[in-house]
């Protein structure tokens, strides 16, 4: 028997988002976020959901672009301090050792030392409630090297990205695979 746990933001597991912005000064800023995901494959979108209360959420809406960079395992560390410091009070990058990237495409920065990046311009954003949701259309993404496939795609079991467990607060790391999608499930008949 199931039993209710009521209204809760449980998603299992939630990715671990380094939102890159500049403020009105044009000072480079990163902060943790773990509400977003893809949300439109044409044209290529995320979403990313921040409450008004953060310095980058004025950014954003200033800018009208943002970078989404995915810490690996390894970068736990400096993905925790960027989610527990504000922008207004703190240099993230120099606190971290981070170095601030420029975006060629959008008017974002993002730390170089983050392995995957997806530079987006801002199309859409809604009020929620507590949360504002911002779509960005990709505009490009971004590797390491070290991180591509042989296909030069890149590959999950070499990016290792940070994800969250929301319930109990966890990083978690990725697993192992389960098998190839679109094809395991051919094992079951119709009836």
């Amino acid at each position: 028997m199931k039993r209710s746990l009521g209204a809760r933001t449980y998603l299992f597991p939630t990715p671990v988002l380094l939102v890159g912005t500049y403020d009105q000064e044009g000072k480079p800023n990163l902060m943790t976020a773990a509400w977003g995901g893809i949300c439109c494959s044409d044209p290529p979108c995320i979403n990313v959901s921040l409450r008004k209360a953060t310095y980058s959420h004025a950014a954003i809406v200033e800018r009208k672009a943002f970078t989404i960079g995915i810490p690996s395992e390894s970068q736990v560390r400096e993905a925790d301090f960027i989610g527990l410091s504000s922008g207004r009070r703190v240099e993230k990058f120099a606190a971290t050792g981070f170095t601030a990237g420029q975006s060629q495409l959008v008017d974002a920065p993002y730390a170089e030392e983050i392995p995957f990046l997806l530079e987006c311009e801002l199309v859409h954003s809604v009020e929620l409630g507590l949360h504002t949701l911002f779509v960005g259309k990709i505009i490009d993404v971004k590797a390491d090297e070290n991180i591509l496939a042989e296909d030069g795609q890149p590959d999950i079991f070499k990016l290792k990205p940070l994800s969250w467990e929301p319930v109990h607060r966890h990083y978690i790391s990725t697993g192992t695979s389960l098998g190839l999608a679109f094809s395991v499930g051919k094992t079951i008949r119709e009836k």
